[in-house]
C-alpha cells in the first residue's frame, strides 16, 4: 500500500511542477493562465513538494503568500500525515 501512495505523491508532484512551469511560460507570453486555486489544490492533494521546487526553479509565485507560505506549510502537513500513518516505515523507505 505504501508504494501506491509513494507513486501517487511522485506523480502529483511532477504534475504540479509541470503546471507551474506552464503557468510561468504563459505569464511571460501573456497567454491563458492556470488559476491559482487550481495550483493550490494540487499542492493540497499532495503536490506541495513539487510546487515549492518549481516555485524556486522558475521564480514563479514567490511573492504570493498563499504560495510562499502555503506550499511549504502543506509540505510539512503531508510529512506529518505520512509519518502519523506509516510511522518508522515512512522514514525507512525514504532512506533507501
Amino acid at each position: 500500500m505504501f508504494m501506491i501512495i509513494a507513486i501517487y505523491y511522485i506523480v502529483v508532484n511532477i504534475v504540479l511542477w509541470g503546471m507551474m512551469g506552464y503557468d510561468k511560460k504563459q505569464a511571460r507570453h501573456r497567454g491563458r493562465r492556470i488559476p491559482e486555486r487550481r495550483l493550490l489544490t494540487y499542492g493540497l492533494i499532495g503536490g506541495a513538494f513539487g510546487g515549492v521546487a518549481a516555485m524556486r526553479a522558475y521564480r514563479h509565485k514567490t511573492k504570493h503568500p498563499a504560495f510562499s507560505v502555503g506550499l511549504p506549510a502543506m509540505a510539512i502537513l503531508h510529512i506529518a500525515i505520512l509519518y502519523s500513518v506509516y510511522g518508522t516505515e515512512f522514514w525507512t523507505t525514504l532512506s533507501q
